[in-house]
Parts: structure tokens; sequence; C-alpha cells
């Protein structure tokens, strides 16, 4: 069984790889032909989406927006457009419910399945095949769609009907990015205060305030790292389909509506390609200081 990955950026090429070396035989693409050579090097071939639709099973999808999801599928000489019936597209993508379910109604008229299954962990866990995957589909696809999450995560769901894998993930990073935010800001405070950022942190992990963001973020803030792992640019594109899902369906999300103009001003600033982490840059140029460990 051959099997399609498209998409091969920070979460995506390390996720291929981790298929190669549990013996997947795999049909590659993406717009950046670097990446594509790398894959290619660990044992992919290299393919166009019809291609990767006439020949593959189960096809994988990892791009940065549903806008681009739906483009591969059924643009032009897209997936859609020769894929056999029976087999699986899985979307791993951070997009929207309507834009996963536009694409299961879609493939499901041609007797194709799909399941939108985003990930969360970022490029570690994508590199040590950790992530956590929450699925929205059928539950046959799921099933057959197992294998494949047993060696990209730790852990795999199947929420609900399409759509749900979707919700998760914009549930998932509401709750990760504010939580950067307002760690940021309490760091911004102590560091204000004359206290060593290192110590506070130390001090408090153990505690209630302690959690994986506090751990995974405080020690790259210190030593003033912020190369992505997920990048601020995913996490506004992300932000705004929280917005404006929650707005289509009448909730409201203070919090998470001033968190993306925090994001908004991180983009006019240049900061896009700053690991996430980078929001405290944000609270930072606000309070004239920085977080960084003491001399």
């Amino acid at each position: 069984m051959k099997t399609g990955f498209i998409g091969l950026g920070i979460m995506g090429r390390p996720m291929a790889k981790n298929l190669l070396k549990a013996g997947k035989e795999l049909l590659v693409s993406d717009l950046n032909k670097d990446a594509v050579a790398d894959v290619v090097k660990a044992g992919a071939q290299e393919a166009t989406y019809a291609e990767i639709g006439e020949q593959c099973d189960r096809i994988i999808i990892m791009v940065p927006s549903g806008a681009i999801s739906k483009s591969i599928l059924f643009g032009e000489s897209g997936v859609a457009s020769t894929i056999k019936e029976g087999a699986i597209v899985c979307d791993m993508s951070s997009v929207t419910p309507v834009e996963s379910k536009e694409c299961y109604d879609g493939l499901k008229a041609k007797g194709v399945g799909f399941l939108d299954a985003p990930v969360s962990g970022g490029e570690p866990g994508a590199v040590n095949g950790t992530l956590a995957i929450m699925a929205g589909g059928d539950a046959e696809d799921f099933e057959a769609m197992q294998e494949y999450f047993d060696i990209l995560g730790s852990s795999a769901l199947l929420i609900g009907e399409s759509g749900s894998g979707s919700v998760t993930k914009l549930a998932n990073q509401v709750i990760v990015n504010n939580t950067i935010a307002v760690v940021s800001e309490a760091f911004v405070l102590a560091a204000k205060a004359g206290a060593d950022p290192k110590k506070v942190y130390e001090a408090i992990r153990g505690g209630l305030a302690g959690s994986a963001v506090l751990d995974a973020k405080i020690p790259m803030i210190i030593e003033r790292n912020f190369k992505p792992g997920g990048p601020i640019r995913i996490n506004h594109k992300d932000i705004k389909n929280v917005v404006n899902t929650a707005h289509s369906i009448d909730v409201p999300i203070p919090y998470t509506a001033q968190l993306y103009e925090i994001l908004q001003t991180l983009k006019i600033h240049g900061h896009m390609e700053d690991d996430h982490g980078g929001i405290v840059q944000y609270f930072e140029k606000l309070a004239g200081i920085e977080v960084k460990k003491f001399d």
C-alpha cells in the first residue's frame, strides 16, 4: 500500500520521515523543493497531486491552511481528480471545522473517506513521534488510519463526526496561546520588579501554576531562543480561525479576541517567524524590559 504525504514544513517533514522509518512507501509533494529533496533522500518518491491520488490508498495532508488543503484536493489536477474509491484522506492541518466538513462532503461523494486529524506537540512532537492527534470523521476511517497515528503520535482519539477534530484543535490553541500570553505577562512583571526569572520559574513550576506550557516556553524565553517549533505565523492563523468560528456560532471570546490583537501587533513588528514563546515580546515592549537570565 502506497501512502501520499503532502506538506513538508516544520511539522510535515519529520512526520514523513517517521513514516519512512516505519517502513511506509511514501509519495510526497511540497512547493519547497529543498524539503522534497531531503525527504526523497530519506527514501520517499516525489509525485504530483494527481499521481498521489491515483497511486495511494492513504493520503496525509499537513499544510498551513484549509484553503490550501481544499486546493490540493479539489483544484485542477488535484488529488480528487484521480483518487480511487475506498481511499482515505487524512488532513492533519489546523483548519476550521467548516473547511473540514466541505472536504469530507466532497470526498464522500466520490466514495473516499476523510478525517480531520490536527495535532498538538509542535516540532518536538513531530520529530519524536509523540504528537497528540484529535480526529473527526467516520469510525471505520479512523480505525484504518490507526497504524499511521501509532507511528506519528503518542495518543489519537476520535472526537466525533467530521469537523470535531478541527474544533478540538481550535480549543487547544485557545488554551495554549492564552497560557503563553498570561505566562509572559507574569514573567515580565517579575523581571521588571527585579526578580531572577529562572528562579521564579523554579519556584512556581511545582505548584498549581506549573504546566507543560510553562516548562516548554520559559527556558526558551530566558535564553532568548525564539527558533520556531510552532511559529507565531501559524498560531496567528489558528487564532483567527478561532475568532471567526466563534463569531459564526455566537460564542463570545473576549480573552482570545484580545490575544488575536496581540498576535496582530507582533505581525506588524516582524515577529511572525518567531516561536510562539515570542509572544512575550509584546509584553516586554509595553514594560520596557526583557525576560532573560541574570548575568
